[in-house]
């Protein structure tokens, strides 16, 4: 398992990839990198090879690590899928989910509402996260939620690029209320329906996202230029 080291890493380096501070196909320098994080290269490595696994970097033997950055297409067809999983995540939970998780949730929205009322995006992914991740422990079936959550971490940096769409904090806030009344109430079909409305790409936020990404490919264009 990576370290906390690691964790923050990877999470630095997801970031400067989406963003196009590292553009696509460059390789990373672990000398650099260790001077730039202050650290050594064990946490290094793990953050590595957690970002090879999520698809945003490719380790080539002897050669190093190069930053690959997914096409438009192949990130929709995650999100198709995360929407799926979710979705069956919900209506097994609508008829699993304990009083506790259920607390749980509820101080996750309330944390969500005081993130939105700092627009503090990065606290309210954390606590976003969360959210998701009771969901799949809700549905009691652990190689559902196994898989749910590691697809969830391969779709993360895209998931906290939404959140910066203007007014998608709001948005998202009001659909994990509309979730967790849904849940409470025991409705398996709303709990599903909001939850794959909730996660999946399509309309206003499919335009919204894929705008968002190909500017940063841009990005990356201008600056390998």
């Amino acid at each position: 398992m990576p370290s906390r080291r690691a964790d923050s890493v990877r999470e630095t380096l997801e970031q400067m990839i989406v963003t196009g501070e590292l553009v696509n196909g460059e390789r990373l320098d672990e000398i650099s990198l260790s001077e730039k994080f202050g650290c050594s290269r064990t946490p290094l490595r793990e953050a590595f090879q957690s970002l090879a696994a999520s698809g945003l970097l490719e380790l080539i033997p002897h050669r190093g690590a190069f930053v690959r950055h997914p096409d438009l297409s192949e990130m929709i067809e995650m999100f198709e899928v995360m929407a799926e999983l979710e979705a069956f995540c919900g209506r097994l939970a609508a008829r699993r989910v304990t009083q506790q998780v259920l607390a749980d949730l509820y101080r996750t929205v309330i944390a969500c509402e005081d993130a939105v009322a700092n627009n503090d995006s990065d606290r309210y992914y954390a606590e976003n996260e969360k959210f998701h991740h009771l969901l799949y422990k809700a549905s009691g079936n652990q190689f559902l939620a196994d898989q749910a959550g590691q697809l969830h971490r391969r779709l993360k940096p895209f998931r906290r690029l939404q959140l910066r769409v203007r007014g998608r904090l709001e948005q998202s806030l009001s659909e994990h209320r509309a979730i967790l009344e849904a849940l409470e109430n025991g409705n398996a079909d709303e709990v599903s329906l909001a939850l794959r409305a909730h996660v999946a790409v399509q309309g206003g936020k499919f335009n919204d996202l894929m705008a968002s990404y190909k500017s940063f490919q841009q990005n990356q264009q201008r600056v390998g230029t």
